[in-house]
């Protein structure tokens, strides 16, 4: 039995309309050529019209960025995703989601905050840019020390009155990070001088986000020399989004969003509450519902009950994509302590 699984970059508002559509239908072809090369007429023409309708009834004014589509003689779907995948079609006879999902692009994007003790400059960079977007130069000198109070007996030492007006302009820094985070929620690579960076680190409130302290008077420092002090932190990028993840999750634990074990993700995942599941991406969990459509109980792989359910970590993937969460993978058992699976919830 055919089953067609299609992923495809699908982002209408900013990509023209025919073009799109001209893609889906490059697409459809190759599908319906192999589906009729490898699957007998009346298996394989049904298929072929259940792709047909949910192309031609595809929505056009999507914020999304891709989308998957899912054809077999029994299932029909699409998800609108928000998240960028690379074009691919699989033809088999079951669907494979995960496999689907871990096609998504991993964006070599962050933000590097260079800081001295007089001036700041914030740069958004990927592999093809490196752009400029804030800017931090006092007009005086001393406009950080402006209400600091006069040489008193309390003030008298100037090393003393250099670090407090220090800790004045970085938390002012601090404050503008925070603005940049909420338009890019980005990783953030800090840079400057230990001292400076020392005192950034003691006071800020965006420490979830800081990747790395990187340590240097990079003052004069042009985009050149930048990206080559960056490279050995980008190396490994997925190691960066994995420590960025694991800092979400700390963060959602705090405030009583987040559940692990795949019998708590299901149930969470069944109420339309997921907004990020990661999952160990080797992870398998047989399992079978326990009376509620909204609960499982883990079993041996290919048991013979009721209600069995091959992998449920591909039908929570599913749930989750459904209704507009997303789906990180990271590296096996870096998730141990929560039973390979967790889930951070809307509310």
């Amino acid at each position: 039995m055919p089953a067609v699984s299609i992923v495809l970059p699908f982002d209408p508002k900013m990509c023209v309309k025919a073009e799109i559509e001209h893609r889906v239908k490059i697409v459809l072809g190759k599908v319906s050529k192999q589906l009729r090369a490898d699957f007998p007429a009346e298996k394989a023409i049904p298929v072929i019209e259940k792709l047909n309708r949910l192309i031609q009834n595809l929505n056009y004014h999507t914020h999304k960025k891709s989308i998957a589509i899912f054809a077999s003689l029994t299932v029909e779907k699409v998800f609108y995703l928000d998240i960028p995948i690379e074009e691919k079609i699989v033809i088999d006879e079951s669907f494979e989601i995960r496999d689907l999902v871990m096609n998504k692009i991993n964006t070599i994007q962050y933000l590097i905050l260079l800081l001295n003790t007089e001036n700041s400059h914030m740069f958004l960079a990927s592999s093809l840019s490196f752009i400029l977007i804030k800017s931090n130069i006092p007009d005086h000198a001393d406009y950080y020390g402006r209400d600091l109070p006069g040489r008193t007996t309390n003030f008298s030492d100037s090393h003393e009155q250099k670090e407090i007006m220090l800790d004045k302009f970085m938390r002012h820094m601090d404050e503008g990070l925070a603005i940049i985070l909420k338009a890019y929620p980005l990783p953030v690579f800090v840079m400057g001088p230990e001292r400076v960076t020392g005192h950034f680190n003691a006071l800020t409130k965006n420490d979830q986000h800081i990747i790395q302290y990187i340590h240097g008077n990079f003052e004069k420092a042009n985009e050149a020399v930048l990206r080559e002090v960056m490279t050995p932190f980008l190396a490994d990028w997925r190691k960066v989004q994995e420590r960025v993840i694991l800092r979400e999750m700390e963060k959602a634990h705090h405030a009583n969003k987040l559940v692990s074990g795949v019998e708590e993700v299901w149930s969470a995942a069944a109420h339309r509450n997921g907004k990020l599941l990661i999952v160990e991406k080797d992870y398998i969990c047989s399992a079978s519902l326990a009376g509620n459509p909204d609960k499982i109980q883990i079993e041996d792989k290919n048991t013979n009950r009721p209600f069995y359910i091959k992998d449920a970590v591909d039908d929570i993937i599913e749930k989750i994509l459904e209704n507009g969460g997303d789906v990180e993978f990271v590296e096996n058992n870096l998730l141990s302590e929560n039973g390979h699976i967790a889930l951070i919830k809307f509310y």
